[in-house]
């Protein structure tokens, strides 16, 4: 029997406010001392109240906004309980039944074909602390620490429907999820950071079946890594299983990264098994229909918006538009080297698409740490245009420009690195390469066109890919056909 893959994705994303979401203490704790970025509220002293962090709230309905979200008048926050070392007041501040929004949607493009899938809702929580586990090698003994200073960061949860039945769905998906929140600037993405993460649910039904199979939850997933291999290895495991004749239990499992295996952690908590009731310290939330149009004005030209536009205003290709839109900066970067020397769009996009993005990929660069800034990119692509340099010596002087900050006008006059233009000169070359060459000539009067293409690259190769290539095809044709 063949199945149906059913997942659904829960996207945890700390938000980009100065302080945590209940109190004063900076939700910046990158690099601070353990437990320096607490007070009295985050650790969940008796007695203490918390205030909501407006500047939190604004960025989870504008991200909803975003998501084609509906945005209710009434919202409330709720206590979520259960109890983790972690969990500093043994509940955690959530939504629950009345979220900050619900019904949105996003666009995916798979296998060429655009596909919406459904986001439940985008609700807004506290973070929790975190555990380091220490030791546990040979000798040592294994004992546990907590830092409290991500305890109460901001926390917005985007909870998709069960809509992906494929590995591309999902890799889409989060992709599209985190290039939306970057370009809102409510979330750095930064999963190396613990910015954002993960969980997975899925469960396998056989085909044309309608009701859901029982799902498995994948817990604390920070990578797009291990969101696709672990979904690789649990929809394996649970073939395997229903193939002979066995059952899924729904439970909540691991992703054990050093073994590539999924393993199980608990059985699968029901919603009442939280004892979700309204937060008695939290007022709730009213927003009115002008608060939440203003929010809507305040969304920045998205992804999907930015890509029609490069195929309307540019003319590229949807791959190159795709491309380029994937990464804020990096379509910026693209919009202001067309517009700093009125390059050609297409030539600017496979040069980011090519050179640029293969250098960044070598050197583990980002397109912010480039020295090539996007009017030098312009310069260069000018000194082509206008015959200057040829396209082969182009990839060199960008690689030091990239390498060195320098501009290519003084790379090229430094490096006399001038395309060769002046027929006269290169007709002696050309001559030298026939004479070279003659299986390669024979070859082209008894109508091989390839061998063309060989001379033109031994003209090239001779003259360190300085000759201008179109005049070194030209004077090729002349020669050959002279005798």
């Amino acid at each position: 029997m063949d199945y149906e893959i059913v997942v659904g994705l829960e996207v945890h994303a700390q938000l980009l406010t100065q302080s945590k979401m209940f109190c004063g203490c900076s939700a910046d704790y990158a690099g601070a001392p353990p437990n320096t970025q607490v007070c009295p509220v985050c650790l969940g002293m008796p007695g203490v109240l918390p205030v909501i962090n407006a500047k939190a709230v604004e960025y989870t309905i504008m991200t909803a906004l975003a998501f084609n979200c509906q945005i209710p008048p009434f919202s409330k926050f709720d206590r979520k309980n259960y109890h983790y070392p972690d969990l500093v007041k043994g509940y955690q501040i959530s939504q629950y039944d009345l979220p900050l929004s619900h019904g949105g949607w996003l666009e995916v493009e798979v296998d060429g074909q655009s596909k919406r899938l459904g986001i439940t809702r985008v609700h807004l929580e506290e973070d929790t602390g975190k555990l380091l586990h220490v030791g546990g090698g040979a000798g040592d003994e294994a004992y546990s620490l907590i830092d409290f200073n991500r305890s109460g960061v901001p926390l917005m949860e985007i909870v998709s429907e069960p809509d992906m039945h494929s590995l591309d769905e999902v890799r889409q998906y989060v992709n599209k999820i985190r290039t939306v929140l970057r370009y809102l600037g409510v979330s750095s993405g930064d999963m190396e950071k613990g910015a954002m993460r993960f969980e997975a649910n899925v469960s396998l039904r056989p085909l044309g079946e309608t009701k859901l199979g029982n799902r498995v939850e994948i817990k604390n997933l920070n990578s797009f890594r291990a969101v696709l291999r672990s979904l690789e290895f649990e929809i394996a495991r649970q073939r395997q299983v229903l193939a002979s004749g066995g059952h899924i239990d729904q439970e909540t499992m691991g992703w054990d990264e050093a073994r590539n295996v999924t393993v199980t952690q608990r059985s699968k908590e029901e919603e009442q098994d939280y004892r979700y009731f309204p937060e008695p310290d939290l007022p709730p939330l009213v927003f009115a229909p002008a608060w939440v149009e203003a929010m809507r004005a305040k969304l920045p030209e998205l992804p999907d918006a930015r890509r029609d536009r490069f195929l309307a205003d540019y003319g590229l290709s949807r791959y190159d538009a795709n491309l380029l839109v994937a990464d804020k900066a990096v379509a910026d970067y693209f919009e202001q080297a067309v517009k700093a020397g009125r390059a050609d769009p297409k030539a600017v996009a496979n040069w980011i698409g090519g050179e640029l993005f293969r250098l960044m990929k070598e050197t583990g660069q980002e397109i912010g740490q480039v020295q090539v800034t996007p009017p030098a990119l312009a310069e260069m692509l000018g000194l082509i245009a206008a015959g200057t340099i040829s396209g082969k010596v182009a990839k060199d002087v960008f690689a030091e420009m990239f390498a060195t900050g320098k501009r290519a006008p003084a790379i090229v006059a430094e490096k006399g690195l001038t395309q060769i233009s002046d027929a006269a000169a290169l007709a002696q070359v050309v001559a030298q390469v026939i004479a070279a060459n003659p299986q390669a000539v024979a070859d082209f009067q008894a109508g091989k066109e390839t061998a063309l293409r060989f001379l033109v690259g031994q003209v090239m190769k001779a003259t360190k890919g300085q000759a201008n290539p179109a005049l070194a095809n030209e004077l090729l044709l002349q020669q050959l056909a002279a005798g």
